[in-house]
């Protein structure tokens, strides 16, 4: 693994990664935070703070929460469910595959770490053409 792919990931990190995709476009939701799409489909995007994500200590809404898709349910669930990982969801997206991240815990991942959340996100909503284009120029290590 290089120095870059194991040090500390960082907000900088999501656009970096997320705009690098191939076919990414960037659209502006409400706050004008960013929506990275592929094919018209988001698949990283940055919200809102919201009701249903809020610190349990203080009942404050989280001010920095990240959306990435996912494949698949067993993906979410796999992301979700250790309790030490940053990622977490919420009852409003239940049945919806997607985790959650906040900003202040993106250091708590690797870079490389990032990078596979961001390209499975794309290959998630790309078009079965683009994913299998981007699959083949980026085989498994």
């Amino acid at each position: 693994m290089s120095d870059d792919a194991s040090r500390p990931a960082r907000v900088e990190d999501v656009h970096e990664l997320a705009s690098a995709m191939p076919h990414v476009t960037v659209e502006y939701g409400s706050g004008d935070n960013p929506v990275y799409q592929v094919g018209r489909k988001s698949f990283v995007f940055f919200r809102n703070p919201r009701p249903d994500a809020v610190d349990p200590a203080t009942g404050e809404r989280y001010p920095d929460v990240i959306v990435f898709w996912v494949p698949s349910d067993a993906d979410k669930q796999a992301l979700v469910q250790d309790r030490s990982s940053p990622f977490f969801t919420t009852a409003h997206f239940n049945g919806h595959l997607s985790v959650l991240l906040r900003a202040a815990r993106v250091g708590e991942l690797s870079h490389g770490e990032l990078a596979e959340v961001i390209q499975d996100a794309w290959l998630s909503r790309a078009s079965a053409r683009r994913a299998a284009a981007w699959l083949s120029a980026h085989p498994p290590a």
